[in-house]
């Protein structure tokens, strides 16, 4: 596996950490609709949050956020449909962004963007 894919991989599980620290209830991680993909879905206060998850080392120039593209995006609203009319009973969504820094390998900086619209 490459080392960006092995990055990813631990990212989603800190962060689904992260969120059940934070009182989110984790519903599906890597949920799947065809060739798209939502990386968490979870609940908080009756609201559906769909959160894309982005890492990066601390040796890269580019912050995470910065890696959810207007076509990452659209991708994303695209797959959160899908989900919706697969699953009718959820009204109120919100679409999350949660960077991950890695600074080294114990020490990790968490930075979540609420409701994001592109």
């Amino acid at each position: 596996m490459a080392s960006h894919n092995q990055l990813g991989k631990k990212a989603e599980i800190l962060a689904c950490d992260y969120l059940k620290k934070q009182e989110y209830k984790i519903l599906f991680c890597n949920w799947r609709f065809a060739h798209l993909e939502i990386d968490i879905i979870c609940i908080k206060n009756n609201l559906l949050h769909f959160v894309e998850v982005k890492a990066r080392n601390e040796s890269e120039q580019v912050h995470p956020e910065e890696a959810v593209t207007k076509r990452k995006f659209k991708f994303l609203k695209t797959a959160a449909e899908a989900f919706l009319y697969q699953n009718s009973e959820y009204k109120n969504v919100q679409f999350d962004v949660l960077a991950i820094n890695f600074t080294n390998e114990t020490d990790v900086n968490y930075f979540l963007i609420e409701d994001v619209f592109l």
